[in-house]
């Protein structure tokens, strides 16, 4: 028996009687007797078959009139993987308004942003999701809010605009209505030591989680001035929606990991969490990725469970970086990004105790550089002059609004970009699970140390995590190879 979300509930059931976390985020638990809706693990006694109903989203559970459990917090489970990998209009939707789109430009502003007219979009995503944009954006506030009461000292009224509440009234509204409690109860404790303009919060992540191998990833290619990192923590600037941000990620726990966001405007809060989801691939099913990949992979898959594509916070920055990095080493493109952060980066103009200063340079300010005026080869310049126009313009769109297939016939189709660089844009700017560069010097010396022959044939096996073994692939390598067929920025 399925559900009109395509859940099958026999399917399901037992898998909450095996309390296995993996299914976390995938889908809820709802309990008819109780009006109460939990996470697949939860550890409270395994209700009847007959009186649970299975739903995709929590924002689906909440909308059937189902509260959250207190013990289990199924909001606090990471994102659905599917809402990250989804390359379909649903999954596309689903990452606007996880980014805040609906709260900045309403319905109307994420249909458009999609090609499609309201009505449509609601009845595609209600179809996938079980409830309808306003519905998805709603459950996000509200998970939002409790990790801002539970984790930091924000005044109550503050977490209510800073999560997206237009109204002090709607947030205890929700909140009293998807908890079953006020946010004076849910406090419980109040924190302190909070550096003044900031907020300590935290992220969730799915265990295991290779942390020290994403920071060390981030790390070496810190570009100065917009990015700073030492052992156990890093930071960067942030553009964000109503202006400027710092983000720090300072240490993590079980399940989750540190951060501190600086913010010129608290509404901008809900999505620099967001994007820092995507660099951190918080919402990645680790244990199905290290399963599928444990045969030719096995033992790289040993020695870093858990092991995180990085994402990027910014598309358009990551896309630029890549052109920059193209056939020189990883020092060579750091340094050359830090010139342009030096030369055309705005100051960064935000109080606080930081390490960052500025913030990259805009596609619009690049797009009027001359390629001439850039100390790089010709070409390259070139082919970085006609990338940011097409940013600026909107002839290429790197939000994650936009298929992912469109976009990489759009950067193919520009002077200089070549599949490596398109598919590593593809799998660090839009989170693409299953992109791969065969012709990477990297990838083929990991691949000669453990006897792979013909890397892309084996690579068919690793589908459909491909960009997970490719970062396998590359952490392998005990000293980095300096130079790519089409770029080095690894």
């Amino acid at each position: 028996m399925s559900n009109s979300q395509g859940l099958d509930q026999d399917v399901c059931y037992r898998a909450v009687k095996s309390r296995d976390r993996r299914f976390d985020g995938t889908f809820y638990t709802a309990v008819r007797t109780t009006g109460i809706y939990c996470r697949p693990s939860c550890p409270a006694i395994t209700p009847k078959r007959t009186n649970v109903r299975f739903y995709p989203s929590a924002a689906a559970a909440q909308g059937a009139g189902f509260r959250a459990c207190k013990r289990c917090l199924p909001d606090a489970t990471p994102g659905s993987p599917e809402w990250d990998i989804a390359a379909d209009v649903a999954g596309r939707a689903m990452r606007l308004v996880a980014d805040g789109v609906v709260e900045r430009d309403g319905v109307e502003g994420l249909a458009g942003r999609l090609g499609y007219s309201s009505r449509q979009l609601n009845r595609v995503v209600t179809q996938t999701y079980g409830a309808g944009p306003l519905a998805l954006a709603r459950a996000r506030r509200a998970q939002i809010a409790r990790v801002l009461i539970e984790t930091s000292p924000m005044s109550l009224t503050d977490v209510a605009f800073a999560s997206g509440f237009s109204s002090v009234r709607q947030f205890n509204d929700t909140i009293r209505e998807v908890y079953a409690s006020t946010p004076s109860e849910l406090r419980g404790r109040r924190f302190s030591g909070s550096a003044s303009g900031s907020i300590g919060t935290r992220i969730a992540v799915r265990e295991p989680f290779a942390f020290a191998e994403l920071l060390a990833f981030l790390a070496l290619r810190a570009v100065p001035g917009i990015e700073a990192a030492r052992d156990g923590w890093y930071e960067r600037s942030l553009r964000l929606p109503h202006g400027p941000g710092v983000l720090r990620i300072e240490g993590r726990g079980d399940g989750y990991v540190g951060c501190r966001f600086t913010l010129a405007d608290a509404r901008d809060l809900a999505p620099a969490m967001e994007r820092t989801r995507r660099l951190l691939d918080a919402d990645c099913d680790p244990t199905a990725v290290d399963e599928a990949l444990s045969g030719d992979l096995a033992a790289l898959v040993e020695a870093r469970p858990g092991l995180r594509v990085p994402g990027h916070v910014d598309g358009a920055e990551l896309a630029v970086r890549a052109v920059l990095g193209q056939q020189i080493s990883v020092a060579g493109a750091r340094t050359l990004a830090g010139r342009l952060v030096a030369e055309l980066g705005e100051p960064l103009a935000l109080d606080g105790d930081h390490q960052v200063t500025r913030l990259f340079p805009s596609s619009t300010a690049l797009a009027e550089v001359d390629p001439e005026s850039i100390a790089m080869p010709r070409a390259r310049g070139r082919a970085l002059a006609g990338l940011c126009r097409a940013l600026a313009d909107g002839g290429v769109v790197l939000d994650r609004s936009a298929d992912r297939a469109d976009v990489r016939t759009s950067l193919l189709a520009l002077p200089g970009i070549g599949p490596w660089t398109a598919d590593y844009i593809a799998m660090r700017a839009l989170g693409d699970p299953d992109a791969f560069l065969p012709t990477d010097i990297g990838v083929k010396h990991a691949a000669e140390r453990l006897g792979i022959t013909d890397v892309g044939t084996a690579s068919e096996g690793w589908r459909p995590w491909r960009s997970y073994a490719l970062m396998h692939l590359w952490a392998a390598l005990s000293s980095p190879a300096t130079d790519q067929e089409d770029g080095d920025i690894r």
